[in-house]
């Protein structure tokens, strides 16, 4: 396959960092050894500019190309995340999370590592015209580090007209990608439930209001939404999945407390969900006679890949892998929070193949060490053909 030459030779570099951050895992915004860590490579490789700080301890590194600037883009961004899980790793490998508790359970090791790649790469070379400008963005896993980072002012401040992001895909095959025009990722809304009954021995529930049975009965109203509410074309998930109630199996309990989320591919379907939600808690309140408070927080917008940006990716990904091993993918229902970033420009979300692993956010999980060099050399031929010289 033809992938870059110099990229194969960079490899075991690239694959040195992504073990050491592997092996040191962070949270969040408090990713400050890893922030310190790429912004020392950048450094290194002699990036025009680098700069940390941005959305908190997200890191942007800027690499010139040589060429004239010509009539047409200025300037592209590339992110990779760098933030881990708190999940306990139980892969046994020898390069293993020295930190209980915490794991690159979801590959942003391998992301933030094959972009550093990208940057030596593209600081050897420069063969482009504008500025290729690397981003490496905390808190993707439920902090909206993305969003920090655009309000921060990073598409402004460093000129960027279109943004790329890649997340690897178990399941996919080494050597493959996955893509698709349009939403590729959901909305991730949560909901929070408290409802207030009338607790009581279990032996009298005609003197009660069962906050169990009202819990119950919540649930099951809340699935008929998606069943009998939404188009069955369209795709929508309501999943509750916490319900905590009582502590002895002869007390009706007085409160129970239910927590779930909720997921959606476009902002129609996202509003009328909501909509129905409100409607179902007050319907189920009144039948009950239960007192409901619902907190319903939104929670990332669709990943909703450009057209235009799209056929690019596409393109730049059958360079390095096949035209036969570029898919087009159906909607995921997980989240992304690179939807803040097409949200302030356009550009597209590509899935790298990481062949048969342990599925993300599993214990088990691991980066694909052989995928390094494809998503690699996507990044390098995408600089180098969006920037090339008019």
């Amino acid at each position: 396959m033809p992938i870059v030459n110099r990229v194969a030779d960079l490899q075991p570099d690239i694959q040195t960092w992504r073990r050491d951050i592997h092996q040191h895992p962070e949270l969040l915004y408090d990713v400050h050894r890893t922030a310190a860590f790429v912004a020392d490579r950048l450094r290194e490789f002699g990036c025009d500019e680098v700069v940390t700080g941005i959305g908190q301890t997200g890191v942007v590194g800027v690499i010139k190309g040589k060429k004239a600037a010509g009539e047409g883009l200025k300037a592209i961004g590339m992110r990779a995340d760098m933030d881990a899980l708190p999940v306990d790793e139980q892969t046994n490998l020898p390069y293993a999370s020295k930190t209980p508790g915490k794991m690159h359970a979801c590959g942003h090791d391998g992301h933030t590592a094959m972009l550093l790649g990208a940057a030596r790469y593209l600081a050897e070379t420069r063969n482009f015209a504008g500025d290729a400008v690397v981003i490496f963005q905390p808190a993707e896993e439920g902090g909206a580090g993305g969003a920090a980072m655009v309000k921060d002012g990073m598409m402004e401040r460093f000129g960027i007209e279109q943004v790329y992001g890649m997340h690897n895909g178990p399941g996919i095959p080494i050597g493959s990608f996955a893509i698709r025009p349009g939403p590729i990722m959901a909305s991730t809304d949560e909901v929070d439930f408290v409802i207030e009954g009338l607790g009581g021995h279990a032996a009298r529930p005609h003197k009660c209001i069962d906050s169990v049975l009202v819990g119950a009965q919540l649930i099951t109203a809340l699935q008929s939404i998606v069943a009998r509410s939404v188009d069955p074309l369209e795709s929508a998930v309501i999943s509750i999945c916490e319900f905590h109630a009582g502590n002895a199996r002869n007390v009706i309990p007085q409160t129970a407390t239910l927590r779930g989320t909720i997921r959606t591919l476009t902002p129609d379907v996202r509003k009328l969900v909501e909509k129905r939600v409100r409607e179902v808690v007050a319907g189920v309140a009144q039948i009950t006679g239960a007192k409901i408070d619902l907190h319903y927080k939104r929670g990332y917008p669709v990943v909703n890949n450009h057209a235009a940006q799209t056929e690019v990716a596409t393109r730049i990904a059958k360079q390095v892998a096949g035209d036969a091993n570029v898919l087009e993918m159906s909607p995921m229902m997980g989240g992304e929070d690179f939807a803040y970033m097409l949200e302030a420009r356009p550009g597209a979300f590509i899935f790298c193949g990481n062949g048969d692993s342990a599925g993300l956010h599993h214990p088990a999980y691991n980066f694909n060490d052989e995928a390094i060099v494809f998503g690699t050399s996507y990044w390098v031929k995408l600089v180098e053909e969006q920037l090339a010289a008019s």
